[in-house]
């Protein structure tokens, strides 16, 4: 069998405006010309979020604005970049998601797509809370004194 190449598609925006706090992997419905983008390359979750939607007692969890860049072999079967695609998740997580994410200044953030070992597309996505100005200063400096450490050890 032919050997996958590993595609990590990041989200660098999360660590910095977010306060990371549970993680969870999730698949994602995916069309065809989707996932031939995906293996690409070609997808991009910087200004992707999450969103929980209940309708009676069904739970479910989908994520917006992520793009997916148009399969160029794809024709008129192709996808629509910007669309709304749905997570899936077991329901004990979707219950923890909806929980933690209802309370004031917490939000479920995109963190990377991958490609799994046995080939399907997922989703890391985790719980954030939102940093103000001073937290950013303080993730700006401790990185800062980090990069020197290693420049002073080599």
């Amino acid at each position: 069998m032919a050997e996958q190449k590993k595609i990590h598609i990041i989200n660098k925006k999360a660590s910095f405006e977010y306060q990371l706090h549970t993680k969870y992997n999730a698949g994602i419905v995916l069309s065809g010309t989707e996932v031939k983008s995906i293996r690409e390359g070609n997808a991009n979750i910087s200004d992707a979020f999450c969103f929980v939607k209940q309708e009676g007692d069904k739970t479910e969890l989908y994520i917006k604005g992520m793009n997916v860049g148009i399969w160029k072999q794809g024709g008129h079967y192709n996808h629509e970049p910007f669309g709304v695609r749905k997570l899936l998740l077991k329901k004990i997580e979707l219950r923890k998601l909806k929980n933690k994410a209802s309370e004031k200044g917490f939000a479920i953030i995109p963190l990377k797509l991958y490609l799994s070992d046995r080939g399907f597309v997922k989703l890391e996505i985790a719980v954030g809370q939102g940093k103000k100005e001073f937290d950013k200063r303080e993730s700006i400096k401790s990185r800062d004194v980090d990069r020197d450490l290693r420049r002073s050890l080599a």
